[in-house]
């Protein structure tokens, strides 16, 4: 499925701070484009007991973050429980889209430096909770390997109907693929004049000698013409294979 998506030309490396995040006053095809990705990802659990994956990309600015908090989003209309971590503890940015505090967050709750209840930001929208970064640490593979972040993820898995966690790229860090025990898959975002075959292949045979499952790719960014009347802005197309 395909959707257009107005959007101001912007640099590739800049692409996650233009955010296009579904809502009520969404455009029909946006919002059924991530009801799709919904659908197809839950297929993908369904076979799974716990209802948690990661969402991941090859680089930075692909879009990942945008997708796994419009993913969310796309699950909390369901009518459950869905909470939001963000795990990218180098280069955060689920605050900024979601205009929350990150004082304290993940990295907060594993140093000790806080208990979950307090720290989470509970229904930021109906039925989604989320939970920032929190301060960058110095050893951020440590804390996602820690027993206090594996204690926390069962904790919140007797709470939420779904977990989803959002990532640092795999091309960058290989932080993300230290859920892998964790989590039943990962999705890709992978974006248009940006991510390389390259990239797709090397990031293939990372998700393969680590042994990790990967449940679909979203792929974003895809322009075409100009719209007349409308100098400056391109289509933009978000799909999910």
């Amino acid at each position: 499925m395909k959707i257009k998506l107005g959007k101001k030309k912007t640099k590739r490396n800049n692409a996650e701070t233009k955010t296009e995040m579904i809502s009520d006053n969404s455009k029909f095809a946006i919002v059924e484009s991530y009801k799709s990705a919904r659908t197809n990802i839950m297929f993908s659990l369904s076979g799974d007991d716990d209802k948690m994956f990661a969402v991941t990309s090859y680089s930075k600015g692909d879009g990942k973050s945008t997708v796994s908090s419009n993913l969310a989003i796309s699950f909390s209309k369901m009518e459950k429980r869905v909470l939001l971590i963000d795990c990218d503890l180098r280069r955060p940015n689920l605050h900024n889209i979601f205009r929350i505090d990150n004082q304290l967050g993940l990295s907060n709750i594993i140093g000790k430096m806080g208990e979950f209840d307090d720290i989470v930001h509970k229904n930021v929208l109906p039925n989604l909770d989320i939970l920032p970064s929190g301060t960058i640490p110095p050893n951020p593979s440590e804390l996602l390997c820690s027993n206090r972040f594996i204690h926390l993820v069962q904790r919140a898995k007797e709470e939420y109907d779904y977990i989803i966690f959002d990532t640092p790229p795999v091309g960058v860090v290989a932080d993300a693929l230290l859920l892998k025990d964790m989590v039943a898959g990962f999705v890709v975002v992978i974006r248009e004049r940006s991510t390389t075959h390259g990239d797709i292949q090397n990031l293939l045979e990372s998700a393969r000698l680590a042994d990790c499952k990967l449940l679909g790719f979203v792929k974003v960014g895809s322009s075409g013409s100009k719209k007349r009347g409308k100098r400056g802005y391109y289509y933009y197309y978000y799909q999910y294979y």
